[in-house]
Parts: C-alpha cells; structure tokens; sequence
C-alpha cells in the first residue's frame, strides 16, 4: 500500500482533523483515508462495466449471444511479428 507525506499542513487544519477524527470515532490518519477516498472515488461515480451490464440487460442481450464469437473466433496462434 502507498504512503503518503503531506508537508505544510496549517495547524487549523490538523486541529479541525484531530477533532472530527475523535468525533466519527478514529485516528487522524484514517479520517484522512477516507475524506480522500470519497474525495476521489465518491458513490455517485460512473462505472464503465456497470454501465456497458445495464445497457446489455436493458437492450436484452444473454450470455447465450455471445457463445457465437466463441464457434467462429479464429484459434490458430498469432505469428510474433518480424522486423527484418
């Protein structure tokens, strides 16, 4: 896992992080993990598989219709390229 070092922190900030800390119940250092967490990936963000699943089910699309790339996909070994 990353570490990570952040410099110049104001001391108002680190007090105002000490104390909302204590208040939900946890270190600083884990507050910090989450206010970036949620800062970065917060819920309402879009995921592209989730998305690409929901139009497939919406459209009607089964696991049945895609068994047909799996018959006429070309299975012989690709050639390495050669650079002559």
């Amino acid at each position: 896992m990353a570490m990570l070092t952040v410099r110049n922190l104001p001391d108002d900030v680190h007090r105002a992080l000490r104390v909302q800390a204590a208040l939900h119940g946890q270190s600083t250092e884990a507050e910090v993990r989450e206010i970036l967490a949620s800062a970065v990936k917060p819920d309402g963000r879009v995921r592209v598989g989730e998305v690409l699943a929901a139009l497939g089910r919406q459209i009607g699309l089964r696991n049945e219709d895609f068994e047909v790339f799996d018959r006429v996909r070309d299975k012989t070994p690709a050639k390495p390229p050669r650079f002559e």
